[in-house]
């Protein structure tokens, strides 16, 4: 059953327009476009060594969170949710078969985007177990986020609460502006966000070959039980 919905739950995200702008067209054109066209300024070396790393960390917040969280939203306000609730497949199956049309949906963006930073000359450096811990950190943080916002907001507050924050982190994070760019004092509060954690923690290993970026690890964990539990404790089915 859990097999049977997540399929179900990528089918409709990957067929759903504004889910696949806001998953694949926009951090594709991202990459793409500021990769090739001087527009920011991102430090020594080829820009999509900068870039490459912050739009994997956009695709993860814009499947995990932005997207996530306006479908199932408006999954609640149509009563799906309800229904879904009161079928055969438990709760936290259901939970668990929306994380996995997630991950599946990230592993092809991933792909997708890797292929094309190849392909601008992206260079990737690093330990690969050091990147898959902070995808998975970074999808668990943004996951519980989206969740406790579809789970507590009206699915109208919810679509224009998730793209707007998709926006701002977009511009603030550290995704395509360099976050030393900013005033000392902003750039150490934006430093705690964790699409900043995410898209600097995977800089670190991709762009300069470090280790294990713990310090941004250990954001993400924090935003990820933060969110979780608030999600589990405040989500409404109806």
């Amino acid at each position: 059953m859990i097999a049977a919905q997540a399929a179900l739950e990528t089918k409709m995200l990957l067929r759903n327009g504004e889910q696949l702008l806001l998953t694949v067209v926009i951090p594709t054109l991202l990459l793409v476009l500021f990769s090739t066209v001087d527009i920011v300024d991102t430090g020594e070396g080829e820009a999509v060594d900068f870039l490459a790393p912050g739009v994997l960390a956009l695709a993860v917040m814009s499947t995990a969170f932005t997207g996530q969280a306006i479908a199932t939203g408006f999954e609640r306000r149509y009563g799906v949710l309800k229904r879904l609730a009161s079928s055969p497949l438990p709760r936290w199956g259901l939970m668990t078969a929306k994380t996995a049309s997630v991950l599946v949906t990230e592993v092809l963006q991933i792909v997708l985007l890797t292929v094309i930073a190849l392909m601008l000359g992206w260079s990737p450096e690093g330990s690969p177990l050091a990147v898959l811990m902070l995808l998975v950190l970074g999808t668990a943080a943004f996951s519980g986020l989206g969740l406790l916002m579809a789970g507590t907001l009206k699915a109208e507050a919810t679509l224009a609460a998730a793209n707007l924050v998709f926006l701002l982190l977009l511009v603030g994070g550290g995704v395509v502006v360099p976050l030393d760019k900013f005033p000392d004092a902003a750039a150490d509060v934006l430093g705690l966000l964790p699409i900043s954690a995410l898209s600097e923690g995977l800089r670190d290993v991709l762009q300069h070959g470090a280790g294990v970026p713990w310090a941004d690890l250990g954001i993400l964990a924090a935003w990820a039980v933060a969110g979780l539990a608030a999600a589990g404790k405040f989500f409404r089915w109806e």
